[in-house]
């Protein structure tokens, strides 16, 4: 019977417990966003100076094609105009985080571009992870792949 009774207040104390983990994880996860946000602005404007404070100098970008870049080539290939973004449109993202000072993100988006190899229109489902770096969110991977188009019915 007193465990019966102890249930509720222990339920209680995790809720107060959870919850300041779960506003930390919001918090995280606005800063995040915004840092995202200016993360693509970059990438569209082709900004060198913006990049490579936005980028991790461990940058690994693994492109929907195979093809994989480093933190200077892929700042290279924007810079250039070898490659050039003309939309890019997020269905969804979403931030995790596994470990302190690591954050994944998630979802899906909607890129237009252009390459050496051609015109490129799809949408990606993505996994990009950011890492703490000297007090500072830091871009640090990317992995996608194309999706398949919706079926027409």
């Amino acid at each position: 019977m007193q465990i019966q009774k102890m249930f509720p207040l222990a339920a209680v104390m995790l809720a107060f417990a959870v919850n300041p983990l779960q506003a930390a994880d919001d918090a995280q996860s606005k800063i995040l966003r915004a840092a995202d946000d200016e993360r693509v602005a970059a990438i569209i404007a082709a900004d060198r100076a913006r990049l490579t404070a936005i980028f991790s100098d461990d940058l690994r970008y693994a492109h929907s094609t195979g093809a994989v870049d480093t933190k200077a080539s892929y700042i290279d290939s924007l810079v250039s105009g070898r490659t050039k973004y003309l939309v890019y449109d997020y269905q969804e993202r979403n931030f995790t985080f596994p470990a302190p000072g690591i954050a994944l993100m998630t979802g899906r988006v909607h890129i237009k571009s252009t390459s050496a190899t051609g015109a490129s229109d799809g949408v990606l489902s993505i996994l990009a992870v950011w890492r703490e770096e000297k007090g500072r969110w830091r871009f640090l991977a990317w992995q996608s792949c194309r999706l398949p188009a919706p079926v027409q019915k």
